[in-house]
């Protein structure tokens, strides 16, 4: 569990400042769990600029509590808790000083935004909460009040949380969950799962990730694996301490970290994804006669594909959908063999190109079509989809025909130019199994808005 906190102060001497207001957001890595938020009367006066910068004033902070009225709240609202801030380390020293004038030794554990943004997102012009959120697109009200800074720092830390591939933030977080029995430990992590799309990562007791899945429903998923009595199931329950998951938002997301996650951390108990998740590619030709053709064949790491397929038997439902969809040849596409016409000749839904009763420049320009529809090669494009909240929208970036990452940004945020839209971006591995991913997930029925990219943009 962190804290996420933000504190005003009077401004004046090194460790003489008092507190002015201060804002704790309790947070489990995916939502608020609690919150404290006042105004302090920090017993002295508030220096000139520090009233300018903030619009606290003397006068505000009058009949406002004193340090002393609301220190049990602070201290029991960030027990357990790892402290993040912005600048973690004046938070940290504002909130010990106070608590040493009252005698009482205050100590957590820390994380500060700025550092782990320096480390995640690199090369940024600035990292002052202020020019770092608006160039992450992410909003921020009340700029110099904690509640506004410290909202911010929430989104900022969820992106760092998703950014943190190494996943050492999450690592270190599981540590600190207390070791249960296993009659109780199960119904523990069950209790603290959603039931949304995500992906879900089994930790044993030094906090090492033993095994990583993907679910809908995550919560229904990972009871699944505790009450399934085969052994390797039963072997997992044993091992596992705790369960950590990162919300997506939408499936496509969850499948590519999924197959990232796997591939990269390699658990102990994960045998899917270790291997390609293909098996054939459609590809296609000009024949002597200048006509496209297309044929299904295994799919081969050193022959450029349109599209790959889990199943020789999915390959051909998809291609003889498609031979209709865009009034095509069978004979071309190698759905009909011999030679002469095709039967979509006799029933007019092929045009005659099996004859050359149709131009190769006609026929081709629906093949063309084809080809452009599932093949993302060289295209620049914007796959825009559902987000992890209801002001949120995920999206997956392609340029120059490769897989470069995902992220969200909140609704009200312009996604106008491309270094905007990298700046958003978790970058991830451009494998053939992601690709597979995103085609075959675009092949169905889906709720994801395509933006063509200008690459001037």
């Amino acid at each position: 569990m962190y804290a996420i906190l933000d504190i005003e102060t009077t401004g004046g001497k090194y460790n003489e400042e008092g507190i002015t207001e201060i804002a704790i957001y309790k947070f489990d890595g995916q939502q608020v769990t609690d919150q404290f938020i006042s105004l302090i009367n920090p017993e002295q006066p508030i220096q000139p600029f520090v009233v300018n910068l903030t619009g606290i004033n003397n006068k505000m902070l009058t009949n406002a509590p004193k340090f002393y009225e609301i220190a049990k709240r602070i201290v029991e609202i960030t027990e357990d808790c790892i402290l993040v801030a912005h600048n973690a380390k004046f938070d940290y020293r504002i909130l010990r000083t106070e608590f040493k004038r009252l005698g009482y030794e205050y100590e957590r554990k820390s994380l500060c935004t700025v550092e782990l943004s320096k480390k995640l997102i690199p090369g940024l012009p600035s990292y002052s909460l202020g020019k770092l959120v608006r160039s992450l697109g992410i909003p921020l009200s009340d700029r110099h009040r904690a509640a506004g800074d410290a909202q911010a720092t929430i989104k900022l830390f969820k992106m760092l949380l998703m950014k943190d591939v190494e996943k050492d933030i999450m690592k270190e977080h599981v540590r600190k969950v207390p070791k249960r029995n296993l009659d109780t430990k199960l119904v523990y992590i069950l209790e603290e799962l959603p039931s949304e799309t995500g992906v879900y990562y089994f930790h044993n007791e030094n906090g090492d990730i033993i095994y990583v899945g993907k679910s809908r429903n995550i919560r229904k998923r990972v009871n699944q694996h505790f009450t399934n009595d085969n052994p390797k199931s039963k072997e997992m329950q044993k091992k596992v301490n705790s369960v950590s998951y990162e919300l997506t938002g939408n499936e496509l997301i969850a499948l590519l970290k999924e197959n990232q996650e796997i591939k990269e951390i390699k658990p102990r108990y994960n045998r899917a994804l270790k291997r390609d998740i293909f098996s054939h590619a459609l590809y296609h030709s000009v024949d002597e006669n200048g006509y496209v053709n297309f044929n299904i064949g295994r799919a081969n790491r050193t022959k450029k594909n349109i599209t790959t397929f889990s199943s020789l038997r999915s390959a051909k439902n998809s291609l003889t959908k498609w031979v209709e969809e865009y009034e095509l040849c069978e004979r071309l596409s190698g759905l009909h063999g011999g030679t002469g016409n095709c039967f979509a000749y006799t029933i007019k839904s092929c045009h005659g190109a099996c004859l050359e009763e149709e131009t190769a420049e006609e026929y081709n320009d629906r093949a063309e079509k084809l080809i452009e529809r599932y093949s993302y090669d060289n295209q620049n494009m914007l796959l825009i989809g559902r987000g992890r909240e209801v002001d949120e929208k995920s999206a997956l970036l392609i340029e120059d025909g490769e897989f470069k990452g995902v992220g969200y940004f909140n609704l009200n945020h312009q996604i106008n130019n491309l270094d905007i839209i990298r700046s958003i971006i978790t970058p991830m591995n451009n494998n053939r199994d992601a690709e597979h991913i995103i085609q075959s997930f675009l092949r169905k029925k889906h709720n994801f808005k395509i933006v063509q990219l200008s690459i001037h943009e």
